[in-house]
């Protein structure tokens, strides 16, 4: 993933927030054509919502740093991870 440029979501992606985790759904022509919905844990429905398309990587990992008791080099590689798998999803762009 890289950490240059701002992250911007994909408006196809449907969110609610239930409690502390945050449900993604792809938006599709049909209902037939739903076959996945994903679920985000706390820290990263926080990333989720950090997300605003003006937000670079390390403005996000700041703001994470404040709110959560990780480190530097955590916060980077769980954060890697998860933009990676949101861009597999196509849930970021």
């Amino acid at each position: 993933m890289q950490k240059k440029g701002v992250l911007r979501k994909n408006k196809n992606m449907v969110t609610r927030v239930i409690d502390d985790e945050t449900i993604l759904l792809p938006i599709y022509k049909s209902s037939d054509d739903i076959n996945c919905i994903y679920t985000l844990n706390k820290p990263a429905s926080k990333v989720w919502g950090l997300i605003d398309g003006k937000r670079t990587f390390p403005q996000i990992k700041d703001k994470v740093l404040k709110e959560f008791d990780t480190t530097p080099a955590e916060a980077d590689k769980e954060m890697q991870k998860l933009l990676k798998d949101l861009k597999g999803i196509k849930a970021i762009v």
